[in-house]
């Protein structure tokens, strides 16, 4: 079986998928042209965020078994499309979910703490110990909107902090645990003081949390949005902050993530953002460590070989 690697990736993975008897051509710097003119030749290909996987990539990939993306969203495949050809879809949550729940914890210990805000004070020669004064994240009540794998991470960290964890999601039940309790979505906007985004970028979660979502919480004082930046929409995020409403919002991911070319609307908004002190921001790295680049490929390479093993059979 060949498999075409189309994105950057840990070095480990051609030894990986070469183990389980994969041949490998991995070309990172390969243009959506010549993916489409070479995409016949291979059984397999493995992809991160470069180019939309959709019907004019696929029109010539007539040998495809499978397409595997190295993180844990999907939102840059057409999932329909691979069912039609009836192409597996692979990806690695269990790569990465620990990266993002540690990212998550130190974003909210951020905020609650103004540890961003009193570094910059203090290089500046600025020594306000009241103006920095923190809020305890131990004994919040949190509410998680999604539990997949990387809201169970967080709720895991979480639960040494003391902290009430309450979920729901849309599309699974049963999953009540010692770290969480599932609820339903009114319970959710009942008790909910910090609110954590792990719902996946759809058609059906696109800008969800907006005015009219949020406002729905009856305690919400916090936003951290780890998912997708498209499921929160910014400018509503933003009214509701300087209207107080909200206290604060930590933000890896966000609507637009090209911010040298955003449109004026998303300027306007994007820069009312940063001028606010309680707010914090991430490049979409929540699960980007050093040690889940290398996990990502393990769990991968891993879900390919069950996947081959049991085409052999």
């Amino acid at each position: 079986m060949k498999v075409l690697i189309i994105d950057e990736m840990h070095e480990s993975i051609t030894a990986l998928l070469n183990d389980i008897n994969l041949e490998v051509d991995y070309m990172p710097k390969i243009k959506r042209e010549e993916i489409i003119s070479i995409i016949e030749n291979y059984e397999g290909l493995i992809v991160r965020s470069k180019t939309h996987i959709d019907a004019e990539l696929l029109k010539n990939a007539n040998k495809l078994v499978f397409v595997a993306r190295a993180g844990a969203g999907v939102d840059n495949v057409e999932v329909e499309e691979l069912d039609k050809r009836n192409i597996q879809l692979l990806n690695a949550p269990e790569g990465n979910r620990d990266a993002l729940a540690e990212h998550a914890i130190g974003m909210l210990l951020s905020l609650f703490n103004k540890i961003n805000t009193a570094d910059q004070e203090v290089r500046e020669g600025k020594w306000d110990r009241e103006g920095n004064r923190g809020v305890e994240l131990m004994g919040k009540t949190v509410g998680l909107l999604g539990f997949g794998n990387m809201g169970a991470a967080f709720a895991k960290r979480l639960s040494s902090f003391g902290c009430e964890i309450l979920a729901f999601d849309a599309e699974k039940s049963g999953f009540s645990n010692k770290y969480v309790q599932e609820v339903s979505l009114d319970m959710l906007k009942e008790k909910s003081q910090i609110l954590s985004l792990h719902i996946p970028m759809n058609a059906q979660n696109k800008g969800i949390v907006n005015d009219d979502f949020l406002s729905e919480f009856k305690k919400l004082e916090y936003v951290i949005n780890t998912s997708r930046g498209e499921v929160l929409i910014l400018k509503d995020l933003l009214n509701l902050l300087k209207s107080k409403k909200i206290k604060g919002a930590a933000l890896d991911v966000l609507e637009n993530e090209k911010i040298n070319s955003l449109n004026q609307n998303e300027l306007s908004v994007f820069q009312e953002l940063t001028e606010l002190k309680q707010v914090i921001f991430t490049p979409h790295i929540a699960g980007w460590s050093i040690e889940s680049y290398e996990k990502i490929n393990k769990v991968l390479s891993q879900k390919i070989k069950l996947l081959v093993e049991k085409r052999d059979k």
